[in-house]
C-alpha cells in the first residue's frame, strides 16, 4: 500500500459497534445506498467498511464492527434522536425506502416535511436501534459547498 500524501485533515468515517454483523450489513445494504466496500477479519472480531457506490472523489465511511465478545448484544448507541444523515436525489427516494422500512418494521419516523435546511425525512432503526435519517433536499452540501465557495 502506498502512503497518503495527506496536506490537511479530512473527516472519513463513523465506527458502530453492532451485535450481527450479517445482519447489519443486510439492513444498510438494503435500505439505504451503501454497499459492502471491504470485511475484515482477526482474532477479536470482524468489521465491514460501507460507503457509497464508486463515490471515489469524497469517499465517507460507515465502519460497522462486531467484537466476539459481544456478538448477539443490542448495541445501538445513537438514539432516540441521536443519528446518521444519509441524503437521496429524489423525494419519492425517501419514500420508497421508508415503504421497505415499514413493511420490515424498522420505520422509526414518518417521511415528513421539516422546515429550513432539514427537507424531506423519515428515519429508519438498523438492527441495533441507531438511528438513520434518510433525506431529500437537505441543505447540508449546498450550505457548505456555498460557504467555502466551490458551488453547489
Amino acid at each position: 500500500m502506498t502512503e497518503t500524501r495527506l496536506t490537511e485533515a479530512r473527516w472519513t468515517h463513523v465506527a458502530l459497534p453492532c451485535g450481527d454483523l450479517d445482519a447489519s450489513i443486510e439492513f444498510y445494504t438494503s435500505l439505504t445506498p451503501l454497499v459492502v466496500v471491504e470485511r475484515f477479519a482477526d482474532d477479536d472480531g470482524e468489521s465491514a467498511w460501507l460507503s457509497n457506490d464508486k463515490q471515489a472523489d469524497s469517499p465517507f465511511v460507515l465502519v460497522l464492527v462486531s467484537f466476539n465478545s459481544a456478538k448477539g448484544g443490542k448495541l445501538g448507541l445513537l438514539k432516540p434522536f441521536a443519528h446518521l444523515g444519509i441524503e437521496v436525489p429524489n423525494r419519492e427516494d425517501v419514500d420508497a425506502i421508508a415503504d421497505k422500512a415499514r413493511e420490515a418494521g424498522t420505520l422509526q419516523w414518518e417521511p415528513r416535511d421539516m422546515p429550513g435546511v432539514v427537507g424531506y425525512i423519515c428515519a429508519l432503526n438498523d438492527p441495533d436501534g441507531n438511528v438513520i435519517e434518510i433525506s431529500h433536499n437537505q441543505k447540508v452540501y449546498e450550505l457548505v459547498r456555498g460557504k467555502w465557495g466551490t458551488g453547489a
